[in-house]
């Protein structure tokens, strides 16, 4: 019962309180953040990087630059979009390296359970390995991962905090350091890309 007791304590615990525990000394708290934040966070850099190797090694160095910066962190602010901002600057980093990228799928394995009203966007969190999905389904949300994967980084990273992440406008424009203007001006027209990438590649498979 102790353990289920101290579980539930975790679990109401703040990511800044256990951040402010940490920096105090607790290394079980700092365990208890990469924990925490082991799928969003992996799962966001997948999605970002087209790779899941490179999701992995780009996790790692996310956590190691928290540790790194933990004294800059000012506790009166959110520790989410913080952890965020530094995984998407390691991610830009990667992909500015890797210019020979090649057309990504993000076909590893996403997020599950998602009960939220399918959009285009939800395709990209479908469970592949449901038995009752045709074969149909799982073309279609491979060619809708390819579209989003095709999207120019600048697009394709707001649109992946937006809609996966559910970061506010504000959150977004804070973690690239752009204005508020351009975090909607760029969502829109990465809506509107991949609407049209969406009918042109629609058409091609249709042929």
């Amino acid at each position: 019962m102790t353990g289920g007791s101290e579980h539930e304590a975790e679990r109401q615990t703040t990511d800044e309180q256990l951040f402010g525990r940490y920096r105090a000394g607790d290394s079980t708290a700092y365990e208890a953040l990469v924990h925490r934040y082991r799928q969003a966070l992996f799962h966001f850099l997948i999605r970002f990087s087209g790779n899941r190797a490179a999701a992995e090694d780009l996790f790692q160095e996310t956590f190691l630059q928290v540790h790194l910066a933990a004294d800059s962190f000012d506790l009166s602010k959110k520790f989410k979009p913080w952890l965020f901002t530094i995984a998407a600057n390691k991610a830009r980093d990667y992909l500015r390296k890797n210019i020979r990228r090649q057309m990504a799928t993000l076909s590893a394995s996403v997020d599950e359970g998602q009960d939220d009203s399918r959009t285009f966007i939800d395709l990209l969190e479908a469970d592949l390995k449901m038995p009752a999905q045709s074969a149909e389904e799982n073309e279609q949300t491979q060619l809708v991962r390819e579209t989003v994967a095709t999207l120019p980084d600048h697009l394709r990273e707001v649109l992946i905090l937006a809609y996966f992440n559910q970061f506010s406008y504000k959150e977004i424009a804070g973690m690239l350091s752009i204005p508020l203007g351009t975090v909607k001006s760029r969502l829109h027209a990465a809506v509107g890309t991949f609407a049209q990438m969406w009918r042109s590649r629609s058409e091609t498979t249709e042929e």
